[in-house]
């Protein structure tokens, strides 16, 4: 459905200033022991840690399209881990975008709804191989959006990695996957996409961490040079609690040194999730 941009933007800026103000703290926060939320701040910045999770990441993209507009995106993205047995975890992810997109042409209208929704699941083994945490499985998008410009308007499915290495106060790794389209709308462009993640984590006493997450996107069927998108930059974050609700809260800002003809120049990431950990002790003790 359309809707005019002033009417969605004040909820990103809303879940920027919530961010702000959780990493600011305060005196209503019940704070963590250091130990504990150092080592609940390693699982959340863990993409397959045994830990349920519901963040909320809203995206604003700078300078969008033929007008130089702003684009928001927020995902809102669960994982729930499944134990199979007594030596492998399912870590399922859900990405579902909310988009408010600007006009891609000059006659065009803003528009506002549900994006593609993609869900991952990976198969990973609860204790480390040779110190690596790792996960594999498939991911799909389903063409769920609810207008033209917010669809791809296929159904793709490929194959999803991840790799996590944890050392003392960091915790980095990759998440790597490629989806190939099979099915949906004859009239729109095949699609065969590449999504490579780099993570890398410095955590501090009290919650407190430095990160950088990147993600660099590759459009194979586009022409070469339109075909990637390459961010750089970081931000910080903070782990703690709210009563008895653990969160995660980070911000941080990317500049597209890379990136298609219409594609954002920077931008602004502000995440907050909660963290619902099934025991007291570290959450990543048997296993980002």
């Amino acid at each position: 459905m359309k809707q005019g941009h002033t009417r969605y933007r004040p909820s990103g800026r809303q879940l920027a200033l919530a961010v702000m103000l959780s990493l600011g703290g305060s005196g209503a926060f019940a704070q963590e022991e250091h130990g504990g939320a150092g080592d609940l701040a390693k699982a959340a910045q863990n993409p397959i840690a045994d830990l349920i999770s519901l963040p909320f990441q809203n995206n604003f993209n700078f300078n969008v399209g033929p007008h130089n507009q702003l684009q928001d995106i927020l995902n809102i993205q669960p994982v729930i881990p499944i134990h199979l047995d007594q030596d492998w975890n399912l870590i399922t992810r859900w990405i579902t975008p909310v988009i408010s997109q600007p006009p891609l042409t000059i006659t065009g209208d803003r528009e506002f709804g549900l994006g593609d929704i993609n869900p991952s699941f990976f198969f990973s083994p609860k204790q480390p191989t040779h110190g690596l945490i790792w996960g594999i499985g498939p991911t799909f998008v389903f063409p769920s959006g609810t207008d033209k410009t917010l669809t791809q308007g296929k159904y793709s499915i490929g194959p999803s990695f991840v790799a996590v290495v944890n050392e003392g106060p960091w915790l980095f790794g990759v998440l790597i996957n490629n989806v190939w389209s099979f099915a949906g709308r004859s009239n729109r462009p095949d699609v065969n996409q590449m999504l490579v993640q780099p993570f890398v984590n410095y955590n501090f006493p009290g919650g407190w961490y430095l990160t950088s997450s990147p993600i660099v996107t590759a459009n194979w069927e586009a022409d070469h040079g339109e075909r990637w998108t390459v961010p750089v930059g970081g931000g910080f974050g903070r782990v703690f609690r709210i009563d008895k609700q653990p969160v995660n809260a980070q911000l941080s800002a990317y500049y597209n040194v890379v990136k298609p003809t219409d594609g954002a120049d920077w931008q602004l990431r502000a995440q907050l999730t909660f963290l619902f950990p099934e025991k007291a002790q570290p959450a990543v003790a048997h296993r980002r």
